[in-house]
């Protein structure tokens, strides 16, 4: 059998064309998130190419933070943590001060007319729609985020059937269950505003009271925009920490 041929600009370095093609079969599925991906004596002989560029083109993926080496297992296509992010900012433990993952509610979700901001957050073509989600994060009964959430309807539509009560606590793996769609980076943003009313009942703050507003768009492994995200907090709850060596 003939190896494959490696397609895409042929100007591009050997590496850089089989670091394309080993992110296609991620985008596609054939290479799953947590799961081993073929051994680089394998991906030699699949693809006709030096050992010396299988390693370049993986350490790439490695340094990209999209595969993972572990010693003595292989290289895992490399599964995010997402909710790590806003522990990085926000105190979440419970009465006995243990850190938990927060309980999510889904509050409604609905098949909408997206708004200029998400349509171009999300890079939608014109009369796209998106569903549209509004979930609290609460702790112990306690609201600790009101979250927004706009995913293209065109891979997310199978959501709108889905019972609100079968969503799970992270949102990312029920994406991967349900609509076959997995994230595999983000950009967030942090700014501060100030509550209305409705958001002041919503955390339970004095309506004018300072909110943290954390910004995200979530791509797939191919780099589309797969979901535009606002969570809320009220800022009291707020720190920031960085290490400086």
């Amino acid at each position: 059998m003939n190896a494959p041929t490696l397609g895409y600009d042929e100007r591009l370095p050997l590496y850089q064309r089989l670091r394309e093609e080993m992110l296609a079969k991620i985008a596609a599925g054939e290479w799953m998130p947590g799961s081993p991906i073929p051994t680089e004596a394998e991906l030699t002989k699949l693809y006709g190419v030096a050992i010396g560029t299988v390693r370049k083109a993986v350490d790439t993926l490695v340094n990209e933070g999209l595969l993972l080496r572990s010693q003595g297992r292989g290289t895992f296509v490399r599964r995010p943590n997402f909710d790590a992010s806003l522990a990085r900012f926000f105190r979440q433990v419970n009465a006995s001060g243990g850190r938990e993952i927060p309980a999510s509610r889904i509050l409604s979700k609905r098949l909408q007319k997206p708004s200029d901001t998400v349509a171009t957050a999300l890079k939608l073509g014109h009369g796209e729609q998106v569903v549209h989600m509004e979930r609290l994060r609460m702790i112990e009964g306690r609201t600790l985020f009101h979250e927004e959430i706009w995913l293209p309807a065109m891979r997310f539509a199978v959501l709108l059937e889905v019972d609100s009560e079968s969503f799970g606590e992270l949102l990312y793996p029920f994406y991967e269950q349900q609509c076959g769609q997995c994230i595999a980076s983000a950009t967030e943003t942090l700014t501060v505003g100030a509550a209305d009313s409705a958001m002041a009942k919503t955390l339970s703050i004095e309506e004018g009271a300072p909110v943290v507003v954390i910004e995200r768009t979530a791509l797939g492994y191919d780099r589309a925009p797969l979901e535009y995200r606002l969570s809320r907090a009220a800022a009291e709850g707020f720190r920031y920490q960085i290490d400086i060596s």
